[in-house]
């Protein structure tokens, strides 16, 4: 099952980024459809993330709903892909995406304006009626072209940037996935 799960998100990865590697070269905005996720499965659409670039780096316009109010880890991770996976030997949620986008191989969660790894976004607040803030989100050190072949995720708690007292922000388990681009 573990190969089959695998074979799935690497042909997933190859299929978007040939699908939107042209529009993210172009800079167009970007509208990538995010859905919940568990460990058995990729679920219902919860709404979108659009993508523009902005004088002051990349802006991510979230309109979500259905997510749990506070404030949540939001990442870009290294695949292309929402697939469960197993990690462990415990199946997980959204593995199939991988760890958070460091093409410098850092190794450091620092956070949207360090010089850590380029998946960390700035935190995604959902408001008591479970939808997204409205405002966007700007992360200075990612553009349009950075997004092709990654996926965006979204985790169940907050993320403190820092790999202490919790590895990787300690925001917990994956409860949300887009693919860049698909819709």
């Amino acid at each position: 099952m573990t190969k089959s799960i695998l074979r799935a998100a690497l042909l997933s990865a190859a299929m978007a980024v040939a699908t939107t590697a042209p529009a993210l070269a172009a800079g167009a905005p970007v509208v990538t459809t995010v859905h919940l996720i568990t460990a058995t499965g990729v679920g219902a659409a919860i709404g979108t993330i659009t993508a523009t670039e902005g004088s002051g780096g990349l802006v991510l316009t979230p309109k979500l709903t259905g997510l749990p109010p506070g404030v949540h880890g939001f990442h870009l991770h290294a695949n292309a892909s929402c697939q469960p996976g197993e990690k462990d030997g415990k199946p997980g949620a959204g593995l199939g995406a991988g760890g958070h986008f460091d093409p410098a191989g850092t190794g450091k969660h620092l956070g949207p304006t360090a010089d850590g790894h380029k998946g960390d976004l700035p935190p995604l607040t959902i408001t008591a009626d479970g939808s997204s803030a409205p405002e966007p989100l700007t992360v200075p050190h990612l553009t349009l072209s950075d997004l092709a072949g990654h996926a965006f995720v979204i985790h169940a708690g907050g993320d403190n940037f820092s790999d202490t007292p919790e590895p990787l922000g300690g925001g917990g388990g994956r409860i949300a996935c887009g693919v860049v681009g698909e819709k």
